[in-house]
């Protein structure tokens, strides 16, 4: 067992719950709790930890997963005392289980398997819990795949992990240095790009999403930039009462896959 905030384990855990440059480095992110446990792929758990309260009264389903880790794998399941394992833990009511997950990498031909596939684009968004919701919002929609610009909030932030509850795990994603040219790409592939736009003529229920078709979202507070928004193919709008501009960036995303899986639903196109 594990019991000092000296061992370099535990020191190295903490530098990667709060530093976003080593966990690109080492290509790997934290992810904490029961579910975000037996969810995660097992090829992709690449280290364990365990509070010792945790350890002792785990649940069958739990202990059956880190006996196929440690047989399979390899894998040596560290337990550290509890008030260590709160130190550690980025959460307020830790759930005593730590896991360091290899990151997931995906490729353009990914997103694009299905005939006509659904897709959300993000520019530079910064709340990492907008970040996790258009995840979550996105598997329960059917959308194929998300693509993001390096300035979007860190999807590995904690925080981003949490709030994806369990999808950054199943729904494909891109991080591109070049977000103009792979928009230019989609449509080369005849997928149409619509933009979420306050200038928008048409309101996103009477526009037909039956083809390929990708949502452009952008910034929490100053929306798309211009170079983007100008590269949709058409700008869509989601309308207003009262005195409300517009609205939270994941809810305007959930809008619109949403609507688009109610038509391909209707369309036969699933």
């Amino acid at each position: 067992m594990i019991t000092s905030a000296s061992n370099p384990r535990i020191k190295r855990i903490i530098q990667l719950r709060d530093k976003s440059k080593m966990r690109r480095e080492e290509d790997v992110f934290i992810v904490e709790g029961v579910r975000m446990f037996l969810e995660a792929p097992e090829k992709s758990v690449q280290e364990l930890y365990l509070s010792e309260k945790f350890f002792h009264h785990a649940n069958t389903e739990c202990m059956e997963k880190i006996k196929r880790l440690e047989s399979k794998q390899g894998l040596k399941t560290e337990v550290i005392t509890d008030d260590l394992f709160d130190k550690i833990s980025s959460t307020v009511t830790p759930q005593g289980i730590l896991c360091v997950i290899r990151q997931l990498h995906y490729t353009m031909d990914d997103l694009l398997k299905t005939e006509a596939p659904l897709l959300v684009i993000v520019e530079n968004l910064q709340d990492p819990g907008n970040l996790g919701t258009i995840f979550r919002t996105a598997e329960g929609a059917g959308v194929d795949g998300i693509i993001m610009n390096r300035d979007t909030a860190d999807l590995t932030n904690p925080k981003t992990i949490r709030s994806t509850m369990g999808s950054v795990y199943r729904v494909p994603f891109i991080i591109t240095e070049h977000l103009e040219q792979e928009i230019k790409m989609l449509k080369q592939n005849r997928i149409t790009v619509f933009a979420a736009h306050l200038s928008g003529k048409d309101i996103y229920d009477g526009v037909s999403f039956l083809g390929g078709s990708a949502f452009l979202i952008g910034n929490e507070g100053n929306g798309l930039t211009k170079e983007v928004a100008e590269l949709a193919t058409e700008k869509i709008k989601i309308p207003m009462e009262g005195k409300v501009e517009s609205l939270n960036a994941a809810i305007a995303s959930s809008l619109l896959v949403y609507e688009a899986r109610r038509q391909r639903k209707a369309g036969k196109i699933l």
